[in-house]
């Protein structure tokens, strides 16, 4: 189904437009699940532990597809809004070709660093091993990922996110079915998992790329790109908000596992990676919905239709309220569905049961979070939410990471779940007030500029 994003949208429409970047988005997440549950129930725990140590360095790499996706598809919708089709076509056929050479080189560096990064998390022995081993073998995928992340973001303003969905509903199956096949039959263990997530990110890069370059009946096409650094530049520099989430989300992790094996141990760092799995699964839908609405908002921008544009966010900012609570609520009552499904010991599902309903109070913060940062990165507004960004990771969260258990000294291991409600609700304050004073001087921008257009010519 082709849905144009020039469409005036009410909550019906918005919600069926953007309900295949929301299943998308879940469908990604349970990659990582699936790997894990895999992983978790019939190699061990120390492979388990492994996974859950190397990942957050994987997406370190992974990032500059988000970068490119993000930044990508709001200056491409906006040029769209404009009416320019042909520019917008060389602006996306060099961000899809700028974002896989990207991709090679981050590969090849990652492949020299990995062990680097496993020990630096304080893996040693087999943990080490099987970390560096899972890492460089999912990196053999890296370009392919990263071009998944950005057809991604592009099936939306193309127009196409059905489209999107069933290719990623596709993938993720074949994922599960050959996590199934090389580990329950093949028993190639580790190795088995990362081949299965190798291949399904192949495909997942491989075809939407051969659908763009042939005809299709999209608002988008391949085709022959021409330089332009400028553009370029105004994409990483607009997307690069959603790179540093990424990669300070990473950074996180990396200090999260750092943190729990010194104090609870392997045991720390499996309820850690539980909780990341069902946060990663909560998270995607937040960011699906705000993905399927930032072309709208993007497009609309482009065209100068301000009611357009704060009516798409006063959507996507209920909608993130509506599912925030929601999915807390689910948390908290039933934490044990959550938690078994990657463990049956009844000493570390208790201890998980816990770190989940204490770490996952932020979801009632993060989708508003969220939908503020991915508006601003569709109104072009990259200094503002790169500022969010930094906020939330980097100047909040990492130093509480540490603090706090300096501070409850009795539980350190609850202090250090703690870190990530505390940082979110200061985080959300400091934005809502920046978003208000900078999405007020966007509608002003569009509504000026939009009253000098209709001012008649003077001789």
């Amino acid at each position: 189904m082709s849905i144009d994003i020039s469409s005036r949208f009410n909550y019906e429409q918005l919600f069926r437009f953007v309900l295949p970047s929301v299943v998308m988005m879940i469908f990604i997440s349970t990659y990582t699940m699936v790997d894990g549950f895999f992983v978790s129930n019939y190699v061990g725990k120390t492979a388990f532990t492994a996974v859950n140590l190397i990942f957050p360095a994987i997406m370190v790499f992974a990032c500059v597809g988000f970068m490119f996706g993000a930044g990508g598809s709001a200056l491409v919708a906006k040029t769209m809004g404009e009416g320019q089709t042909e520019k917008a076509n060389r602006l996306f056929s060099l961000i899809v070709l700028s974002a896989f050479a990207g991709g090679i080189l981050l590969s090849a560096l990652g492949y020299f660093l990995m062990p680097f990064f496993a020990s630096a998390m304080g893996a040693s022995g087999e943990v080490l091993a099987c970390s560096v081993f899972y890492g460089r073998t999912l990196l053999l995928s890296l370009p392919m990922f990263v071009l998944q992340r950005v057809f991604q973001s592009f099936m939306v303003t193309a127009g196409k996110p059905s489209l999107g969905l069933h290719m990623t509903i596709l993938f993720g199956v074949m994922n599960i079915g050959l996590d199934a096949l090389f580990i329950l039959i093949f028993k190639w263990g580790l190795l088995g998992a990362g081949l299965a997530t190798v291949l399904c990110e192949y495909a997942g890069g491989l075809f939407p790329l051969i659908y763009f370059l042939k005809r299709n009946t999209s608002s988008l096409q391949l085709v022959k790109p021409e330089w332009d650094g400028t553009a370029l530049w105004k994409v990483c520099t607009n997307g690069s908000s959603e790179l540093l989430t990424n990669i300070s989300m990473s950074f996180v992790s990396m200090l999260y596992n750092y943190q729990l094996i010194s104090i609870a141990g392997t045991d720390g760092v499996v309820a850690f990676g539980v909780i990341m799995y069902v946060a990663f699964f909560f998270e995607a839908i937040f960011i699906g919905y705000s993905m399927g609405t930032a072309p709208i908002v993007s497009y609309n921008y482009g065209a100068r239709n301000p009611e357009r544009v704060k009516a798409a966010f006063k959507m996507l900012l209920k909608a993130s309220l509506v599912y925030s609570t929601l999915l807390w609520a689910a948390v908290m009552l039933f934490p044990q569905g959550f938690a078994a499904m990657f463990t049956n010991k009844p000493e570390l599902l208790t201890f998980t049961k816990t770190a989940l309903r204490i770490y996952m109070a932020c979801l009632l913060l993060f989708g508003v979070q969220i939908a503020c940062q991915m508006t601003f990165t569709s109104l072009g507004y990259a200094k503002a939410s790169i500022l969010v960004a930094v906020m939330r990771k980097f100047v909040l969260l990492i130093p509480l990471i540490y603090i706090l258990p300096l501070v409850f000294t009795a539980d350190k291991t609850t202090a250090v779940y703690l870190a990530e409600p505390a940082a979110d609700f200061i985080a959300v304050s400091f934005t809502a007030v920046l978003f208000a004073f900078q999405f007020r001087k966007a509608l002003r921008q569009i509504s000026d500029g939009e009253a000098s257009d209709k001012k008649p010519a003077t001789m």
